[in-house]
């Protein structure tokens, strides 16, 4: 995915009540159960049907890195769907979502203001408004570049117009440069 997907998936994780399979058979069983059937998991991973049935029998162990990274990551998706939803409607309505970023923050003002781009740290909750705008961005499969566009806006909004107390007569804000990133629901 990217910076700001991963770090969406990150935060839903952390809702999870029981941790995922830790070991390619306990996996590769989980991911057939899920789509019902070997051949389907098989074409979902991108390996023979055979060497599915070979992993749900403990026959192999051990995939190769890039079949491990994909199976975890099939895994991770279908994981605890309910709990994964739940934790999404609840930032979108009631909750909202941390961010926590230190990145090149600046923005686009009239003449004589002081809209010099700098390393900034924030941790801001945004409101649920704007979780649910990010998280559908999401889920539609919006790229990088679109949620860091949407986070840019709510961080506008949230943290350098105070909700409308303030600086009014900013036009857009400049996020770049990201060394960290995290959220949390």
């Amino acid at each position: 995915m990217s910076l700001f997907g991963d770090g969406l998936e990150a935060a839903v994780h952390k809702a999870f009540t029981r941790p995922t399979p830790k070991s390619a058979p306990a996996q590769m069983r989980y991911l057939v159960k899920q789509l019902k059937g070997t051949k389907a998991a098989a074409q979902t991973l991108r390996i023979s049907q055979r060497t599915v049935e070979r992993y749900v029998k403990d026959q192999i162990k051990k995939p190769r890195p890039d079949l491990a990274a994909r199976l975890q990551r099939e895994v991770n998706k279908r994981w605890q769907p309910q709990i994964r939803a739940r934790a999404r409607a609840r930032a979108a309505s009631t909750d909202g979502i941390v961010i926590d970023t230190r990145a090149r923050l600046g923005y686009t003002a009239p003449i004589g203001s002081t809209d010099q781009d700098r390393i900034r740290h924030l941790t801001v909750a945004l409101p649920p408004h704007h979780a649910a705008r990010l998280l559908d961005a999401q889920e539609a499969g919006a790229t990088d570049q679109q949620l860091q566009q949407i986070t840019a806006e709510a961080l506008k909004e949230v943290y350098f117009q105070d909700g409308g107390r303030r600086a009014g007569t900013l036009e857009e804000v400049r996020f770049t440069d990201i060394e960290h990133l995290e959220f949390d629901l």
